[in-house]
């Protein structure tokens, strides 16, 4: 054996339990699915191959449309407010008190709890009867907003809830980025007398630029996917105007039982995402080559 192969083999020794599991728990799994995708096939029986058939009937399938553009109009709702208030809170919370330390703690907390906890909490929050909300609002003399009965509101429900829920972790990732911006900047600009403003735009946004990146990528993925929010907050409704793709799913593999229709579906979103996050990644290359350039 050569000395070059020697050299392979603790490598090879090394990575080859994970590239096992990875193989077994990940691409497995996902030519399974794409399998799945060309059957017509339930829960019961062992199906029949049906080509592209599944892909024809969703392109075709105005639910499927309805559930696609809802997705996409609730993760442009949720992932610019979120980075946005989670940059805002960690700007704030960047400080070394223990009443930063509390607060950073207390919006951290939302992220641990359950998407069954969080919609029940938005619940009795949004319900215009009895609702925190509707109580206020009544108290004060306006009519309670039906949050979770109108076609107009049901989404803005969903984003409402999910920001709550998911600010935790872009705060942190913003938190992480701060930390790591040299302070002898700051104390330049303070010298050549630089407004807030001015730092902020000149230092702390450039110098957090990846961190935005990473979080903001992040997000899109994650809401994509969103489903807890609505299947438990609103059941999709009302008439389908908060189904997400991802309750889409649920609904027929686990409801209509065509298993080869939902897998469909589900090898749709994720080209969507695929396709939306590497978009995501080229634009901001590009950008970031822009300003290289200048």
């Amino acid at each position: 054996m050569s000395q070059a192969a020697r050299r392979r083999d603790p490598g090879l020794a090394f990575v080859g339990p994970f590239l096992l599991v990875y193989c077994l728990v990940l691409i497995l799994p996902m030519l399974h699915g794409i399998w799945l995708s060309l059957h017509v096939i339930d829960i019961w029986g062992d199906g029949r191959f049906a080509g592209l058939a599944n892909y024809s009937r969703l392109f075709a399938d105005p639910v499927f449309g309805q559930s696609l553009v809802n997705t996409f109009i609730v993760t442009l709702m949720i992932v610019p407010l979120l980075t946005v208030i989670a940059l805002g809170l960690a700007l704030a919370l960047n400080r070394a008190t223990r009443g930063a330390a509390i607060l950073r703690g207390i919006f951290f907390s939302s992220a641990v709890l359950s998407v069954t906890i969080v919609t029940l909490i938005w619940r009795f929050i949004l319900a215009p009867d009895a609702g925190l909300l509707g109580e206020v609002w009544q108290s004060a003399g306006w009519e309670p907003l039906p949050f979770l009965s109108s076609p107009g509101l049901a989404l803005w429900a969903l984003a409402i809830t999910t920001i709550w829920w998911s600010i935790g972790l872009p705060m942190l990732l913003f938190l992480a980025g701060l930390q790591q911006v040299p302070a002898d900047l700051y104390e330049a600009a303070a010298l050549d007398k630089a407004s807030r403003w001015r730092t902020f735009t000149q230092i702390t946004l450039p110098a957090l630029r990846r961190t935005t990146i990473l979080v903001v990528m992040l997000q899109t993925a994650a809401q994509l996917q969103l489903f807890g929010q609505s299947q438990l907050l609103t059941a999709g409704g009302p008439s389908g105007a908060s189904r997400t793709v991802v309750l889409f799913m649920n609904e027929v593999a686990f409801g209509r039982w065509e298993l080869g229709y939902a897998q469909a579906a589900a090898e749709m979103l994720f080209l969507i995402i695929l396709g939306v996050t590497l978009t995501q990644y080229w634009l901001t290359g590009r950008a970031g080559e822009g300003d290289h350039g200048r």
